[in-house]
């Protein structure tokens, strides 16, 4: 088992040239939110500030995996999705979860604290490039780079869903 190292860190990029005649799949940001939003992968890359990540993570199926990604932050993303809690309000915030589709079946969940800069702070990135490679064909990525295995990573984004669930019935 490898052991955590020192936590990743995004930096900022300038643009890369694109493929502008590439196919883009939609990525459909829905749930509790005042503006849901339909995005390809192009729009990502022209609408917010682009981040670098650095990755490792331990793949169950192929091994470590080294990998440079570039993106967008998540929380950016979803800021202008205009998630619907009152945002002075820390414990609304933290109430909230993400559940994250790929076009492949796999799906994950984050909860806004890990992204939100009052709790987790954790730079999640929307990628548009792995590699030096644009995603436009492929779809966006999910990158979560303090992870350690590399199950949060969900390839070719369809969906992000933004929400509550309901507290658990009582008494235990």
């Amino acid at each position: 088992m490898r052991r955590p190292g020192p936590p990743a860190r995004t930096t900022a990029v300038r643009p890369t040239p694109v493929d502008t005649g590439a196919a883009s799949r939609p990525l459909v940001i829905r749930g509790q939110l005042r503006r849901p939003l339909a995005l390809t992968v192009a729009q990502l890359r022209e609408r917010w500030p682009r981040h670098r990540a650095e990755v490792v993570f331990d793949c169950a199926t192929n091994g470590p995996q080294r990998h440079t990604f570039e993106g967008v932050l998540l929380r950016d993303v979803l800021d202008a999705a205009g998630p619907a809690f009152d945002a002075s309000r820390r414990k609304d915030r933290s109430r909230y979860l993400l559940a994250v589709s790929g076009g492949d079946g796999h799906h994950t969940v984050l909860s806004w604290a890990e992204i939100d800069a009052d709790f987790g702070d954790a730079p999640v990135l929307l990628a548009t490039a792995l590699d030096g490679r644009p995603l436009d064909t492929a779809g966006s990525q999910l990158v979560v780079p303090s992870d350690r295995c590399g199950a949060r990573y969900i390839s070719a984004i369809t969906g992000i869903w933004v929400g509550t669930c309901a507290p658990p019935e009582q008494p235990w």
